[in-house]
């Protein structure tokens, strides 16, 4: 048993590599031991908990997280809870002393993944007032087996500085194939995946990440590769994703170009595979760094094509 989900797993992270700057939680609980547990990590943590809401007579959202030994190939079943109810009027801006806003995870947000009849998702609204609050966005997807991506997340592309997602993801949502026969990334097809991302709106960054690294877009057609760590002993890759993902908003937070981010996410998404739950692996920053230099650096992770 661990805490999870995108919000959670990047904010311990954070914590564990002891930034420098503060953490704020918002998001939606149960009446019950889950819930509860949930607001005592934040406040373990030292992480401002004002806008976690503990929703009665509902159940706090969990997964239940299904891996075959054999491969390390994982299922995911999740039951919604409270979090299906997080909706705009749960989110207040004008207070905080963010930085950055991390949204997690879309598809799984029923009422802010609901789009109305302007084809606006609740979601896209949240995200453009976080961005008129002066806030860096960033969001994170989850990997599902339907077609809801074009008709959800195209509507919130406007407002994302920074967007994160896998190999699968972009298939979902592009319908580019990144992989080719050999499982192998092909440079000019994450490339033409990205520009038309980056046409539909986001700002920044599309910052593709995949298990022998990650690359990121940037609007003016450049690219940067970052290939990932040697792990000899993988205990669990549960939250991989979000360690990656707070290894590259904290360094982009504090300014760093993006190659060191991307570097610092790999670095970071490294040290969370030493542990079964999400966040119990991850160091200090320095730490994770020099981690990574350690082990080593997987080569060839893509296809120049």
């Amino acid at each position: 048993m661990d805490t999870g989900g995108a919000p959670c797993n990047v904010l311990k992270a954070l914590r564990k590599m002891q930034v420098d700057f503060p953490l704020e939680g918002i998001g939606l609980v149960g009446d019950d031991e889950a819930g509860r547990e949930l607001l005592r990590v934040c406040e373990n943590y030292g992480i401002e908990s004002q806008q976690i809401r503990t929703l009665h007579g509902k159940g706090t959202s969990y997964t239940d997280v299904m891996t075959v030994a054999s491969t390390g190939k994982r299922t995911f079943f999740h039951h919604r809870g409270a979090s299906a109810h997080l909706d705009i009027s749960d989110f207040d801006f004008s207070t905080t002393r963010a930085k950055f806003f991390h949204l997690g995870y879309l598809l799984l947000l029923d009422q802010l993944d609901h789009v109305d009849e302007t084809g606006r998702s609740g979601a896209s609204r949240v995200l453009e007032a976080a961005q008129q609050n002066g806030l860096i966005t960033s969001v994170d997807l989850v990997s599902e087996q339907s077609d809801r991506y074009m008709s959800i997340v195209a509507s919130s592309l406007n407002f994302i500085d920074i967007l994160f997602l896998n190999e699968f993801e972009v298939e979902r949502l592009t319908g580019v194939n990144l992989l080719n026969q050999n499982g192998n990334v092909v440079l000019s097809q994450a490339q033409e995946a990205a520009r038309r991302i980056l046409q539909k709106g986001v700002r920044r960054w599309v910052i593709i990440h995949f298990p022998l690294g990650a690359l990121a877009f940037n609007p003016h057609g450049e690219y940067w590769l970052q290939h990932s760590i040697h792990v000899d002993e993988v205990r669990g890759t549960v939250g991989a994703g979000d360690a990656f993902a707070a290894g590259v908003l904290g360094a982009l937070h504090n300014d760093w170009p993006i190659q060191e981010s991307l570097q610092s996410g790999v670095c970071v998404a490294a040290t969370s595979l030493r542990a079964a739950g999400a966040s119990e692996g991850i160091m200090p920053w320095g730490d994770c760094l020099d981690f990574g230099k350690s082990q080593g650096y997987h080569e060839n992770s893509i296809i120049k094509t």
